[in-house]
């Protein structure tokens, strides 16, 4: 089922700023809605209620509201909130950021629409996130969830360090902490030291906070491990800013990985990749390996005949039916026409029945080559012998790979 886009309610009375923002959601695969005044506004929110929208981007000043009364009007909706301006002058600056908006962005150049959309993607992203905030007060702890919930983050609260790891250790969505110092049985900078000794700042991003504003204390947090620090108190501007900038740097680092153990074509681990998750499941359950070569015939002669985007399309067919067959298995692209699936501790039987049924819906399956239909092939050789080496379990299942292809399509040799 089609699964429709998220919708952002653009309230804004100028029709080239209202082009602009439409344009650039538009790109960034979001449905804008426009509402030219506050009227306007009210009767689209009537007609479909507030629960579609992601969120709205208000100008602050309209024809009907002149002062910021549709920023009152979307957050009275539930809707979060990001205001837009061409006031640049403090007294606007304060009113807004007084009310309860995801962000303020001043209209002073090109790039300010570029932040809005990058913005609003990241309400759509902040919902999978959690942040952990440990703060011995529960004052601060409240007023930093409030603002994170404004960004639709899942939060999490702790009131020491030692709360604040049971929460790591319990919450696995957790990509950011913002902790205090001064805290009872643990402090956060022996939190933050404690977090190191597992989690590095590629996975995890720490914030310091502190009410004491001391250089030194922002170098003890840097240098126990933290990635940013804050002064309290601290513009919320700043704040949302550093929350972003962290997050995103976590990504980074996350999407650097996937890229680099991904097969670019099939989205299988590659090589590589392969071998480190092996290696880790051999240390935890070396119990029974079983490693099955998956070889796909006709690739060569398909992309001869039929060019090479046909015989793209076969290898991820191929891919597709090893998801869907061998989910509690490792499974890699190995490289040209060879897969690789790698198991511990399963029933052999019941595991062979599994490549079994696979190469029979292999043998029935085709891909469409400008109206022509085209089949292809596979076979497959497994090895159970395992002493030690995983090197050599290729080896033998690699002969066995040979031994079927002898014996023609879609053939198993198992020993």
């Amino acid at each position: 089922m089609h699964e429709s886009k998220r919708k952002v309610l653009v309230i804004e009375d100028s029709i080239t700023s209202m082009k602009v923002i439409k344009h650039l959601l538009k790109g960034a695969d979001l449905e804008p809605i426009g509402a030219a005044s506050l009227r306007e506004a009210r009767e689209v929110l009537s007609r479909s209620g507030s629960d579609e929208y992601l969120c709205a981007v208000v100008d602050y000043c309209l024809p009907d509201a002149p002062e910021g009364e549709a920023i009152d009007f979307s957050i009275e909706y539930n809707v979060p909130t990001i205001v837009i301006t061409g006031r640049l002058d403090e007294v606007t600056r304060t009113n807004v950021l007084a009310k309860d908006v995801v962000d303020y962005i001043p209209k002073e150049n090109a790039q300010v629409y570029e932040y809005l959309v990058r913005l609003v993607q990241r309400l759509d992203k902040n919902r999978e996130i959690g942040v952990l905030v440990v703060d011995d007060s529960r004052l601060s702890r409240t007023m930093i969830s409030s603002l994170l919930k404004r960004h639709n983050f899942n939060t999490y609260e702790a009131e020491d360090g030692e709360e604040g790891l049971a929460a790591l250790r319990q919450y696995k969505n957790i990509k950011l902490v913002i902790t205090d110092e001064n805290m009872p049985n643990m402090t956060g900078l022996e939190m933050v030291a404690e977090i190191r000794r597992t989690i590095s700042k590629d996975d995890l991003a720490i914030i310091g906070l502190s009410g004491k504003g001391s250089s030194a204390l922002s170098a003890r947090f840097i240098k126990s491990g933290a990635n940013d620090y804050l002064n309290k108190p601290y513009c919320h501007e700043e704040f949302f800013c550093r929350v972003m900038q962290n997050i995103e740097y976590v990504e980074s680092i996350e999407a650097i990985r996937r890229a680099s153990n991904t097969d670019y074509l099939t989205g299988l681990p590659n090589r590589r990749h392969f071998f480190t998750r092996i290696q880790a499941n051999l240390r935890i359950a070396p119990g029974n390996v079983i490693l099955g070569i998956v070889d796909v015939d006709q690739v060569k002669w398909i992309n001869k005949q039929y060019g090479y985007e046909a015989g793209d399309n076969v290898l991820k067919s191929i891919a597709k039916l090893i998801e869907k067959y061998f989910t509690d298995c490792h499974i890699s692209r190995f490289g040209g026409e060879e897969f690789c699936i790698y198991s511990s501790g399963q029933d052999t039987e019941n595991l062979l029945e599994q490549y079994r049924t696979f190469c029979m819906e292999v043998a029935q399956s085709k891909i469409d080559v400008g109206g022509q239909f085209v089949g292809f092939a596979v076979n497959v050789g497994i090895s159970g012998h395992f002493n030690g080496d995983i090197k050599e379990t290729l080896h033998f299942a690699d002969t066995n790979l040979q031994k079927a292809k002898e014996k023609g399509d879609n053939q198993i040799v198992y020993s």
